[in-house]
């Protein structure tokens, strides 16, 4: 099994629904490859953050960054727009 093949399998991995042959193939990658170990182990984690509804402040400084990159983003956006109209 590649990365690919492993990636493409991830979903019905944490559903469940792999068979069994399947699963011992994923995991026996997912030992053997750091890459996609650490993909599921933080896919994982994200899961469980939002299964728990947990809500994490950003600091003031973050917020203001994101916000100023979202709002750039759009200004980007609507110019590419107004030119190709």
């Amino acid at each position: 099994m590649n990365c690919t093949e492993f990636l493409a399998n991830l979903t019905d991995y944490f559903d469940a629904k792999t068979a069994a042959t399947l699963r011992v193939e994923l995991e026996r990658h997912m030992g053997g490859c750091s890459h996609c170990h650490v993909t599921v182990d933080t896919t994982r984690q994200t899961i469980e953050v939002y299964r728990n509804n947990e809500l994490f402040e950003l600091p003031e400084s973050i917020r203001t960054q994101l916000h100023q990159a979202v709002l750039k983003k759009c200004a980007n956006l609507k110019r590419k727009k107004a030119h190709t109209a």
